[in-house]
């Protein structure tokens, strides 16, 4: 009796630390909406423009500060400063979700065809979240194929800039949706499995994948719903 006490009481206290990393998670995400969407705003207020005239430089230089702030924050994800970095990362996302957000608002629709790229990136989200809640299949192995279908999309991503083929733009796009949409799956169950145990790593993961589905249904939506008139 005295071993199935001690059993219990260990995988008891692991299953609550567990919920409080995801719950500790699904808040810092949703508060780190509020500066997303004031670097948004700020940027089509002020007609941000990150290296329009070199789309390359552009990128590299994104890539720079986005890699930048992904070090720090791992640096410091024990610490409020962690959280700080987090937030000041959302918002220089946001800077550089302004453009796509001012050529969607260009549309005499922009404002509903953002409302339902966020209804349907809430959608995802929820989605996919509940799955890996409910699930008993083992995702942990999708981890390397979905780095690769990053590398794969940057690389096309890139290779576009030059090409300028609507057609692969669109596949980037789909592509998009549908390999950071299995992110979600695998991040949440790593946390709700114990792989990972840091709400300010989890929360960064969980927000990257939650923009490039908001950014890529957004652009299909202007694609094939902005209407001109």
């Amino acid at each position: 009796m005295n071993n199935l006490q001690q059993t219990y009481q260990p995988s008891a206290e692991l299953a609550v630390a567990r919920n409080r990393v995801l719950r500790n998670t699904y808040w810092l995400l949703a508060i780190s909406m509020i500066p997303t969407v004031l670097g948004a705003w700020l940027g089509v207020q002020f007609n941000f423009s990150f290296f329009a005239g070199s789309p390359f430089m552009g990128l590299v230089v994104f890539l720079g500060i986005a890699f930048g702030f992904f070090y720090a924050i791992e640096k410091t994800k024990n610490s409020g400063l962690g959280v700080a970095l987090l937030l000041g990362f959302t918002f220089f996302m946001g800077l550089m979700l302004s453009r796509l957000i001012g050529h969607v608002l260009g549309y005499a629709n922009g404002t509903s065809l953002i409302m339902t790229a966020f209804g349907g990136t809430a959608a995802i989200l929820g989605i996919m979240a509940s799955v890996a809640t409910v699930t008993k299949r083992d995702f942990s192995g999708l981890g390397k194929f979905l780095f690769m279908g990053v590398v794969v999309i940057l690389l096309a991503a890139v290779a576009n800039i030059w090409l300028q083929l609507p057609a692969l733009q669109l596949t980037i796009s789909v592509a998009a949706i549908g390999i950071f949409s299995a992110f979600i799956l695998y991040d949440v169950q790593r946390i709700i499995n114990g792989g990972e145990t840091n709400y300010i790593t989890a929360t960064l993961s969980l927000y990257l994948s939650v923009y490039n589905i908001f950014a890529n249904l957004l652009s299909l939506l202007g694609i094939f719903g902005g209407d001109r008139e």
